[in-house]
């Protein structure tokens, strides 16, 4: 009896101790609500704060180094405060907000039983078993090694690449038409060159070789007429196969001077959940980010919206000519919590629609790992949103940062189901060339939809293989299609893709035509446009500068990839082939190509 009263007696004193309290003053100006949290008697960084109203949309902040929050222009009205934090039992607080004074609140948290509770559907090694649907605590890491979770090995976040099938060659007495979409996506080349300068060859599905190709610019010819893009084809001998042909098709968007941009409705969508608490995560996107405000002008707007344990909207949107009111939000951003990405996304595009401008640019950019905590209802749910939104006129780009737990597929997805583009930034040179130097390509769609169909002469072509472009290709019925997704063309943006080609022997220049669809980016009804598509008979050193480039940057992806159809490519030939076609470097990214490549042949 005594030994069960002394236990009772314990268990009390410990819930007492343990027991999460909020101590609310009333203190500061009108409207305003101040805080810090705290941890074992210490003041605690990261925890997520949620303000919520019955009538407003939520607010979010995370607390910084000393545990302190802030929350100003509340409207006068009753709020919910919620306080989170990964390890920690959640704590609510009803506070009201008066017209006389604000209110300061100091939050004690307690270690929660359970670490996180999520649902997690992963696949197991063993292809067809999965784990079942079940609450689970789940400790972020950034190690490799699998997570005990109830007795079963969860593997630790991954990075994430949709498997890639390359094309191989067609008979095109079988199949004359190569049919896709176009990609102005370059994030594969500068998650590769990341690997590359940590002494790493890249997983092979994280080299995409047209997005390698695409990242650099190529002498093509601006538009003389009222189609928003000039297109270009060449023929030469293929570097790596004496007895083939290498087909480029350059499309070139118009450029669009900074002063004759469409205003800007812009909503920064930023995680700031635990996962982004790296150096190369949440710092490098307040960076980034910075550029970009940097360069708007004052009839630009920006929002920014959160997402940790919920979402809420830190700066409701702004004109860009508070430039230290945008920056001074991006700059108080601290990381912590769980992510909720889809319910940041629906706030980010409900901030969209509600400062829509029908003349301008209204664009939500996400900046996130992509560690989303959904499930693949929730997923479906979301990539149906995004299909909608576009329709409406806003659109969605992406910018991925990350290492060990890089979510490329996902990112890539959401990005061109947004009629937007994808970029990974490794650096902040690659922030600059991002939102400095190519900024009106990542702003303004000048094109969508845009959708290529080459039909090859039997007669002249035995076969073909399309390098790169294996998740953008469509059916040759897709093409006559305006109800069928494509991609979009930025302005002043570049497209190359490249097909290696088996010509008939005795046949005539002419290799067949090239048809294009486009619709105008706020059209549903596609344009046409025609070419033909001929062979001068060049050999590959009689090739422009720019073709033996693309030339060597694919042989580079496709030596990283150990492609099957490599054929006699090696890394010598890829350094001289890039040596000869260096020509004007106006920005340094041939020169360091180079460097890459000479890297990539010490490691391989």
């Amino acid at each position: 009896m005594k030994r069960a009263t002394f236990l009772l007696v314990l268990f009390v004193i410990s819930c007492t101790m343990t027991a999460p309290r909020t101590e609310q003053v009333q203190s500061g100006p009108p409207g305003s609500l101040t805080g810090v949290v705290m941890l074992d008697g210490s003041p605690i960084p990261g925890a997520t704060v949620t303000v919520k109203s019955k009538f407003l949309p939520a607010r979010v902040a995370v607390s910084d180094a000393n545990g302190q929050y802030a929350f100003h222009a509340l409207t006068p009205g009753q709020y919910t405060v919620m306080t989170e934090l990964v390890g920690s039992a959640r704590e609510s607080h009803n506070i009201t907000i008066t017209t006389t004074q604000g209110i300061a609140l100091v939050t004690h948290l307690r270690i929660a039983s359970v670490t996180e509770s999520v649902t997690v559907t992963a696949e197991s090694p063993n292809a067809g078993n999965w784990l079942p649907d079940r609450p689970i605590s789940r400790a972020r890491t950034t190690s490799s090694a699998p997570v005990v979770v109830d007795g079963f090995d969860v593997p630790a976040p991954q990075p994430r690449y949709a498997a890639i099938q390359e094309h191989g060659f067609i008979e095109t007495r079988k199949e004359a038409a190569a049919t896709f979409a176009i990609d102005v996506d370059r994030a594969s080349y500068a998650n590769v060159r990341r690997y590359l300068n940590d002494g790493l060859i890249p997983p092979r599905d994280a080299v995409r070789i047209e997005e390698m190709v695409n990242y650099f610019n190529y002498a093509y010819p601006q538009p003389n007429d009222d189609a928003p893009f000039s297109v270009t084809t060449e023929v030469a001998g293929c570097p790596w196969n004496t007895k083939n042909r290498l087909l480029r098709v350059g499309i070139q968007g118009r450029n669009l001077d900074q002063w004759r941009m469409a205003p800007n409705n812009l909503v920064f969508l930023i995680d700031v959940s635990g996962s982004m608490d790296l150096p190369t995560k949440l710092p490098l996107i307040q960076s980034a980010f910075r550029v970009l405000v940097d360069e708007l002008r004052a009839e630009d707007r920006v929002a920014i919206v959160v997402y940790a344990g919920s979402a809420g909207l830190v700066l409701p949107s702004t004109s860009a000519a508070d430039k230290s009111v945008i920056l001074d939000a991006i700059d108080r951003l601290t990381a912590g919590g769980s992510t909720a990405g889809g319910e940041g996304i629906n706030l980010a595009y409900q901030i969209a629609k509600q400062n829509f401008l029908t003349d301008g640019n209204n664009r939500v950019i996400l900046a996130t790992d992509g560690d989303f905590n959904v499930g693949v209802s929730s997923m479906e749910a979301l990539q149906t949103l995004i299909e909608e939104k576009r329709r409406d006129g806003v659109f969605l780009s992406v910018v991925g940062v990350g290492r060990d737990n890089l979510q490329d597929a996902l990112m890539e997805m959401l990005a061109d189901k947004g009629n937007g583009n994808y970029a990974y930034l490794d650096t902040l040179e690659e922030a600059e060339k991002v939102f400095r130097r190519e900024l009106t390509g990542t702003l303004v769609t000048i094109a969508k939809d845009v959708k290529v169909q080459l039909d090859f002469d039997p007669a002249s072509v035995v076969s073909y293989r399309q390098i790169g472009y294996e998740n953008r290709a469509l059916a040759k019925k897709d093409f006559d299609d305006d109800t069928k997704d494509a991609g979009e063309l930025g302005a002043g943006h570049s497209v190359t893709a490249l097909f290696e080609i088996v010509r008939a022997t005795g046949s005539s220049a002419r290799l067949g035509t090239m048809r294009l669809r486009y619709k105008q980016p706020n059209g549903e009804t596609s344009q046409p446009l025609v070419a033909e598509v001929f062979d001068e008979g060049r050999s590959a050193y009689e090739a422009s500068p720019d073709l033996q480039f693309a030339a060597a940057v694919a042989a580079m992806g496709m030596l990283l990839r150990d492609s099957p159809h490599k054929g006699d490519a090696k890394w010598d030939d890829v350094l001289q082939l890039a040596r000869v076609s260096q020509g004007v470097d106006a920005d340094g990214t041939r020169e360091e190509f180079l460097k890459l490549a000479q890297v990539a042949r010490k490691i391989k």
